[in-house]
């Protein structure tokens, strides 16, 4: 019977230190998702902000001024334009 009572209580002692053990990682392992949900939510920030930086950059009337500003172009005279039809287009009469 005493035995029994020492298996028992080593058995007891094990399950005890197992349930401690898989509650440890799960909390260690939660911390760890919660950790890299900030992470990708700081990420989603950073790239809506690049975006909105992206369309800022690309606005028609920062590409004129940096045209004319910065490499000194200037729209043609409209006696210089030429308009270029494709071949086949059905003028050629």
């Amino acid at each position: 019977m005493m035995r029994l009572n020492v298996f028992l209580l080593v058995l007891i002692l094990c399950c005890a230190l197992g349930a401690v053990t898989s509650q440890h990682k799960a909390r260690k392992l939660f911390q760890e998702m919660e950790a890299e949900q900030e992470h990708a939510r700081r990420l989603e920030v950073e790239f809506g902000q690049l975006q909105l930086e992206l369309s800022t950059w690309a606005t028609s009337p920062r590409i004129e001024r940096i045209a004319r500003e910065k490499l000194e172009m200037r729209l043609p005279e409209p006696a210089r334009i030429v308009t270029v039809l494709p071949a086949g287009s059905g003028d050629d009469q």
